[in-house]
């Protein structure tokens, strides 16, 4: 099949999936992008750029556009010029369930942008079962800040064209030898956007913990950054001084893998997170997780991990981190098998997975 696929923010986890799938796709993908900025006024207006860019839908089997992507809005404009192909939208984010920033007010505008996106695509997938369950468990509450005629029909609309496709990770599957920790001291990874939902405040608070304890560590702090330089991040080049042995968005992919195979522990402190691809490119490298016993991070981890690697507090957070630092080479088991256990993850072993659901929309005429 041909596959137009359109992304209105190109960058970060929402790039990867698309070139990822597009290079291990059984079908011949076309990719329409924007820049990745100002995500609000992409919502509102991509359906209008790409109305004007592309002349034609006409050579396309189908069509998969992401969650930034007002779907009913290119569906109504290209509907004009003539039959639309099946549309399958692809949910990295929800504005339901999106933590707001500090001194952000709720705009219920990009909230019903979601739904009637939801309720315009022929099917839609997102990419846990977390973000999915969060997502059908916000619904009626949503809903119901109307003050009459409610749609409550919409939850079950959408609930029964919704379905689970885990993103696919740009590695191979295979045996992966390790490289052996580096000398000297440990590296702790942070490679999440620098941003507020991401919680660097309680990362941060755990260094420094350790620093005062006298632990001996690096902190490499990748990750992209759209905007300034968050405070925390500010503080913390000035705080950690020489531990930190990088500071800021890796463009070149090599060096960033580098990075991550030189790497101890990966941790992650978010209050937000649908999937996770950024540990499990950290993990699959070498990096032992830390991660928070919520969000999607126990659907990403092994169970038999679980009680080793995630955390319930700060305080376990702090101590589990000192565990690892102190020691590192006393989980070389744990690391290798982690390793191997972020496999199923490769895009050449998902983008099957997610040929079928294309296939099966397309086939099934919705």
């Amino acid at each position: 099949m041909k596959i137009l696929f359109l992304e209105p923010f190109f960058g970060g986890s929402h790039r990867d999936f698309a070139l990822g799938y597009a290079e291990s796709s059984g079908h011949e993908i076309v990719l329409a992008t924007l820049p990745a900025r100002f995500w609000k006024w992409r919502m509102r207006g991509a359906a209008l750029h790409f109305f004007r860019e592309i002349e034609s839908l006409s050579p396309f089997d189908a069509i998969l556009a992401t969650d930034l992507m007002g779907v009913a809005d290119f569906r109504a404009l290209f509907s004009m010029r003539g039959p639309v192909p099946p549309i399958f939208l692809y949910i990295h984010e929800n504005q339901l369930t999106y933590p707001l920033a500090p001194g952000e007010s709720l705009d219920v505008h990009f909230g019903f942008t979601d739904i009637t996106s939801a309720l315009a695509a022929d099917r839609l997938a997102f990419n846990s079962a977390t973000h999915r369950d969060a997502f059908l468990a916000a619904l009626p509450g949503f809903i119901n800040q109307m003050p009459e005629f409610l749609p409550t029909w919409v939850p079950g609309a959408v609930a029964k064209k919704s379905s689970v496709l885990t993103p696919g990770c740009r590695f191979d599957p295979g045996p992966l030898p390790l490289a052996p920790l580096p000398k000297g001291p440990p590296l702790v990874i942070w490679n999440h956007r620098w941003e507020f939902d991401k919680n660097p405040g309680d990362f941060f608070a755990a260094l420094y913990a350790l620093a005062d304890q006298g632990l001996d560590f690096h902190v490499a702090l990748l990750g992209e950054n759209f905007q300034f330089v968050p405070k925390p991040f500010l503080d913390a080049r000035e705080r950690l001084g020489d531990r930190v042995a990088a500071y800021g968005h890796e463009p070149s992919r090599e060096q960033y893998l580098q990075w991550l195979r030189q790497g101890t522990v990966v941790v992650s402190t978010a209050n937000q997170e649908n999937f996770g691809i950024s540990v499990v490119e950290a993990v699959r490298a070498g990096c032992l997780p830390l991660l928070p016993r919520r969000l999607s991070y126990p659907e990403i981890l092994p169970e038999a991990f679980h009680d080793g690697f995630l955390y319930d507090s700060q305080v376990e957070l702090t101590e589990k981190l000192a565990g690892i630092l102190t020691n590192p080479r006393a989980f070389a088991r744990a690391r290798q098998e982690l390793s191997e256990a972020m496999e199923v993850h490769s895009w050449k072993l998902r983008a099957p997975e997610f040929d079928a659901a294309m296939e099966g929309m397309v086939r099934d005429g919705r």
